[in-house]
């Protein structure tokens, strides 16, 4: 149990950590609303990986081959939808405050709805699937073995994503009270627009 603990925490910092598009997102999108929110939507991207460390797990490397064939398509549907993601972070940032009604810039997301799009955005990423079945889920001694094994792994993916992402979402929430005057957030939101947009294309193939 002690080393499919290590093995999970390990895996789920090592595909935590490399900050890309996804998770500059969870930054700017923390810093325009509040940690509460922000929160949700760290746990979202977490929970994404604690479900793809289950499958991984159970199929080890055996997965991959599976994979192939979508991962393109998925990986395009991902950049997709951060893309319209960054669009619509700098078009909110752009409105002027007095804006009419009828063309306000939408409420930005709840608790809930931050969950939900993070986890799907992260779900759209076979990448992290492939990621586990590569790194240490082959047919090796290093395979988590047992019912109990197979339980505490991708346990430990989430708690381990979940330490970084939140970690992130705290920085975008410093960020936002740093940055806490309407000229300060627009600014913030179009720079992160910019960067998740041009992390969203680098997702391309």
């Amino acid at each position: 149990m002690r080393a499919a603990l290590v093995a999970g925490l390990l895996a789920g910092w090592g595909v935590a950590v490399p900050v890309g598009a996804v998770g500059a997102y969870l930054v700017a999108l923390t810093a325009r609303t509040s940690l509460r929110t922000g929160a949700c939507a760290a746990l979202g991207v977490a929970a994404a990986d604690g479900l793809y460390a289950v499958p991984a797990t159970l199929g080890g490397s055996g997965l991959a081959p599976l994979l192939v064939p979508v991962a393109t398509p998925l990986r395009i549907a991902s950049a997709l939808v951060l893309l319209a993601l960054a669009v619509r972070t700098a078009v909110t940032a752009l409105r002027a405050p007095g804006t009419p009604a009828a063309l306000a810039a939408p409420t930005p997301p709840g608790p809930g709805r931050a969950f939900l799009t993070l986890l799907g955005i992260t779900l759209l990423n076979p990448l992290t699937v492939l990621y586990f079945a590569a790194l240490i889920l082959g047919d090796g001694p290093g395979s988590p073995a047992g019912p109990l094994a197979r339980t505490v792994f991708p346990l430990a993916v989430f708690a381990a994503s979940a330490s970084w992402q939140l970690l992130l979402a705290l920085g975008g929430a410093l960020l936002g009270r740093t940055l806490a005057g309407t000229r300060g957030r627009r600014w913030t939101a179009l720079g992160s627009a910019a960067l998740v947009g041009w992390l969203a294309v680098r997702l391309l193939p």
